[in-house]
């Protein structure tokens, strides 16, 4: 496969997709998109309240980021978007042959540790459950690149480069 023109950066709420993402892409010089950014205010009302989605809500969420891929392909500008992509149907629905996907993958300790040190979000610490009930961890036909999460952003980013042969510029 020759070199990805988009990286889709996935995992449970925690894992840190954004962190990791926003970093990636500034130290490749790609775009970039929060997969956040792309839920109905009826899907953050939902997850404010402490539900967790559910497939009908993650449709036109999954739609909206396709969108934004195929519009980084049809211009052949490089990106990064986070999703976390829990099931395989909703990778197969982003899976694009200039597209490879990044799992970013942590115990639900580490991570349960993590939500709760976070206070600006919308997702509850306690809906953590349902989005490990809801992980496929991608199977070796899928071809995702699993990074482990113990290590610094930078650490996880210089990983990631690694695994793709990616140049990836300096961390800051």
């Amino acid at each position: 496969m020759a070199d990805p023109l988009g990286l889709v950066i996935m995992g449970v709420s925690g894992s840190g997709k954004t962190t990791v993402g926003a970093l990636l892409a500034q130290r490749l010089g790609w775009q970039y998109a929060e997969a956040d950014a792309f839920h109905s205010e009826a899907n953050v009302a939902k997850m404010a309240a402490g539900h967790p989605l559910n497939d009908e809500d993650r449709w036109p969420w999954l739609t909206a980021i396709a969108a934004w891929i195929d519009e980084r392909i049809a211009r052949r500008e490089a990106g990064v978007v986070t999703c976390s992509a829990l099931k395989r149907k909703y990778r197969d629905m982003l899976r694009r042959p200039d597209v490879r996907f990044i799992y970013l993958q942590g115990s639900p300790e580490l991570i349960a540790k993590r939500l709760a040190a976070r206070h600006d979000h919308f997702f509850k610490a306690d809906m953590l459950a349902s989005q490990f009930a809801d992980l496929e961890p991608p199977a070796p036909d899928e071809a995702v690149i699993t990074v482990p999460i113990d290590g610094s952003p930078a650490e996880i980013v210089d990983a990631i480069g690694l695994a793709l042969g990616l140049v990836i510029g300096p961390g800051r």
